[in-house]
């Protein structure tokens, strides 16, 4: 039996705890050569009556170990965890197909969306995760990707909308993963699923379908996580950056160049295969209104900065922690509960929108400040004191 569970995977440690015997004993056990001394004894195990339940739930509704323990603990099983975990690998293992079939959709039918994490990057101060946010259609394999250091639904929604205008309109339906933006509590049944409201709310404007990747099965989504390695291997390794907008302004020339090129899969060129998706227009439905927020710090000068741009502030704010709100084309900067500036959001990088307002009184305000510290730095003496010094 020992031998047994040390072929199945389990460690000394864990042969000792389920068999109630000390590792020292298992270590002796496994170390002998001289096997008939130590034949396997007829014994059972605790986890024998619970075996067709066990399997039963795993072909049925696909259980976790750890749901699986929960329900066989209610029928009065008492033994470990690991012998548990290792019996439902072997059963998984058996189950599976190992082979794959490649799944071709239809034009306009569908695309996948999948995140992947690059490291980190400094902003404004303080390191932030690196997020790269894919897409790509099914029948074409046109690609987008968007890198960020927020992933909150509202993001998400934005960079979806980023993507339908990069490929010109959107799929009938689009594939994910166990996104928590997407879906909050994922079931072995998708129709079982809690979703994310804010974010079916979206789908259901623009009339899309939401399907989610199989439990277990991450080759149903196979082309974004192809796309995704593609990305680390063909775009980031071995380029540097200097912003996050440096960042994406050459993604963008990358997916300019891949998008012309020979896709490896069909052989053809996926900007050329676009023309047949017959994507569903965006301007079918009026404008989607997203709003995305993030924190900055107000810089000295009376300046926050966003996507390569920066904008300006009332002066009094200067040094002071705020909220950058993105509602459409349109940037609120927002200090404690008050909007405090409104500027409509500049194209490119590396430019600046001024407003001559933030700035009123601020001359006055320095030279008032510098008269009262050097007036008290005068001192007025009376004459006689100087004569005393001489």
């Amino acid at each position: 039996m020992i031998r047994d569970m040390k072929d199945r995977g389990m460690s000394n440690r864990e042969i000792a705890r389920d068999l109630g015997i000390s590792r020292n004993t298992v270590s002796k056990l496994l170390r002998t050569t001289r096997l008939a001394d130590h034949r396997k004894r007829e014994r059972g195990s605790k986890l024998d009556p619970y075996r067709e339940k066990i399997r039963a739930l795993i072909d049925e509704h696909n259980l976790s170990a750890v749901r699986i323990l929960e329900e066989i603990r209610k029928m009065g099983y008492d033994g470990g965890y690991t012998i548990l975990k290792h019996y439902c690998h072997e059963l998984r293992k058996d189950r599976r197909i190992q082979a794959v079939y490649r799944y071709e959709t239809d034009p306009g039918k569908q695309s996948q969306v999948d995140f992947g994490e690059f490291g980190y990057i400094d902003m404004d101060g303080k390191s932030r995760k690196l997020y790269a946010f894919s897409m790509i259609l099914g029948y074409s394999r046109m690609r987008y990707v968007e890198f960020t250091t927020y992933i909150s639904t509202e993001n998400v929604i934005r960079m979806h909308l980023n993507a339908f205008s990069f490929f010109g309109g959107f799929t009938d339906t689009i594939l994910y993963d166990n996104m928590k933006q997407v879906v909050i509590d994922r079931k072995p049944k998708a129709s079982e699923s809690r979703f994310n409201q804010k974010f079916m709310d979206f789908a259901e404007y623009y009339g899309i379908v939401i399907r989610l990747c199989y439990p277990y099965r991450p080759e149903t989504k196979g082309k974004i996580e192809n796309t995704i390695k593609y990305v680390r291997n063909n775009f980031w390794a071995g380029r540097t950056f200097e912003s996050l907008s440096d960042i994406n302004v050459q993604c963008r020339e990358w997916l300019r160049k891949v998008n012309s090129q020979v896709h490896g899969t069909t052989h053809e060129v996926p900007l050329q295969r676009l023309k047949d998706e017959t994507l569903n227009p965006l301007s079918s439905v009026p404008a989607y209104m997203t709003r995305k927020e993030e924190s900055r710090k107000i810089s000295r000068d009376c300046y926050v900065s966003y996507k390569g741009n920066r904008y300006s502030v009332p002066w009094k704010y200067a040094g002071r922690e705020c909220r950058i709100i993105e509602e459409s084309a349109t940037l609120k900067i927002q200090v404690d509960s008050t909007i405090v500036a409104e500027h409509s959001l500049i194209p490119g990088t590396g430019r600046i929108s001024r407003k001559k307002e933030h700035f009123e009184g601020l001359l006055k305000a320095i030279r008032e400040e510098n008269s009262a510290v050097y007036g008290q730095m005068v001192e007025t003496r009376d004459l006689k004191r100087y004569e005393e010094v001489s």
